[in-house]
């Protein structure tokens, strides 16, 4: 039943709405054509008075020129003449085209009285015989005249104007009084729908905040994870290099010294074992420069050893002899002290970014600064090669990409990729400064034991090998 009669109300409107309309509509075109009429009349009682004028400039100029021939006066009643033919079509169009037979009739009297008294000044003005002059006061009057009809027409269309103003604002004010009471029920019927879909829609931002509450706190549980994990992974990869170092490293070292020994001993009463030998030795060799090699991709010994600057030159310098780059440094001159998880993560960021450009830019060049300031490090790798497609920015698949990202921003970092102008990639990498009252001496660089008893040399002569990392192109 609600529903049938909110539907007759908004028919009711609808139709008293349209009703309205076409009944403003109407009364505004005759008041349109109101204005008009009455505008057309002024104008009207102007060319009359100018016409007026103009017949008495007539008069004078002929008087004035029968008192003193000049032919300046001559000049002055030709032009005068040409105003009062043109007053006199414009007029006789006019009459015609409102139909007022009275007026016109009137209008051809003037006409002819003003024709008159052109010919009576050709006349004077050609020195021809005169015909005898009309009444100018009749002329005059008529004028006179039809100047007052043409005000009295324009004053009634005013007034016949003001009067469908009147009612077409009796109209509007009646239609809306009853498009207020209609569309005080409808909006009535509709309020009760809105405060239905209102508590309805408070239901439902209630549940969405309580599931981005829920999404956000599963986010950051999910990034705590995350950097967990990867806590876990480099504690991992140092515990299980120092285990490498101290245990395997041991094994291999006195294995190769006592190959060493039984070799001096045979090699000269047994040249073929000491030669088996010789072969054993150098398979010792190669699975000591292997320990180090996984030893330097776990945990980098440039880095704890000498610091992040020292270890970024050494990675940029052994993937260019790699690969043919020229290198491009803005490095600090002396090492900075950063906190040993910031630099871990720089140098991670840096290891990928030249394992993928070595992998995917084709690049001849590559530029590698580091900057600091009181409050942030920012890392920048930019190279020549043909450029990361825009594409690749947005898919997800991007393991190592997500990885560098994931590692600067548990750090309260900022990460941005880019494809470079006019062509190559950069990556800049901004992070917050640790402050720490008293940071942890670096650790020193693992050593091969060269026997069980103590005796150990400093690996200074291999210089640590750019593991390949975690791809971001693919």
């Amino acid at each position: 039943m609600r529903r049938y009669s909110l539907l007759v109300a908004m028919t009711v409107a609808i139709v008293i709405t349209v009703g309205g309309l076409v009944i403003l509509e109407s009364g505004r075109m005759r008041i349109a054509s109101e204005y008009e009429t009455a505008l057309d009349a002024k104008g009207a009682t102007a060319q009359l008075s100018a016409l007026a004028a103009d017949i008495a400039t007539l008069t004078a100029e002929e008087r004035a020129y029968a008192l003193a021939p000049d032919a300046a006066y001559k000049e002055r009643f030709d032009a005068a003449q040409q105003r009062v033919k043109r007053t006199l079509a414009a007029m006789d169009t006019y009459y015609r085209r409102i139909g007022d037979d009275t007026a016109l009739a009137s209008f051809a009297q003037i006409s002819a009285a003003a024709d008159d008294e052109i010919q009576r000044g050709a006349a004077r003005f050609g020195a021809t015989a005169l015909p005898p002059r009309e009444n100018l006061a009749t002329l005059d009057a008529a004028l006179s005249l039809l100047r007052l009809n043409e005000e009295q027409r324009a004053q009634h269309a005013l007034d016949a104007s003001r009067a469908d103003q009147r009612i077409s604002t009796l109209c509007v004010g009646a239609l809306c009084a009853l498009n207020i009471v209609l569309f005080v029920l409808l909006f009535r019927n509709l309020g009760i729908q809105l405060d239905k879909q209102d508590r309805v829609q408070k239901k439902l931002i209630t549940q969405q905040e309580e599931l981005d509450r829920l999404v956000s706190e599963r986010t950051r549980q999910l990034e705590a994870l995350a950097w967990h994990l990867q806590s876990v992974s480099e504690n991992e990869k140092t515990e299980l290099a120092r285990e490498l170092h101290d245990e395997l490293g041991s094994i291999l070292t006195a294995s190769k010294m006592d190959v060493a020994w039984v070799r001096g001993k045979l090699k000269e009463r047994e040249p073929a074992m000491a030669d088996k030998l010789a072969r054993a030795l150098g398979s010792l060799d190669q699975g000591i420069a292997l320990k180090r090699r996984i030893i330097e991709d776990m945990r980098p010994t440039v880095l704890a050893s000498f610091g992040l600057v020292i270890a970024l030159r050494s990675l940029a310098d052994e993937a260019a002899r790699r690969n043919g780059w020229d290198i491009e440094f803005d490095l600090p001159d002396d090492d900075v002290k950063l906190g040993e998880a910031i630099e871990i993560a720089l140098f991670r960021v840096a290891q990928e970014t030249l394992t993928n450009a070595a992998k995917y830019a084709h690049a001849s060049r590559i530029h590698v600064a580091l900057s600091l300031d009181g409050e942030s490090v920012s890392l920048h790798i930019a190279d020549n090669g043909i450029g990361i497609q825009p594409g690749d920015l947005q898919r997800t698949q991007t393991h190592g990409l997500v990885g560098m990202r994931q590692r600067v921003s548990a750090r309260g970092g900022r990460f941005e990729i880019e494809r470079a102008i006019p062509h190559g990639t950069s990556i800049r990498v901004s992070m917050p400064r640790e402050r720490l009252s008293a940071l942890p001496e670096p650790a020193t660089a693992y050593d091969d034991a060269d026997t069980k008893s103590g005796m150990r040399r400093h690996e200074n002569a291999n210089r640590p090998t750019v593991s390949d990392s975690t791809l971001f192109y693919d």
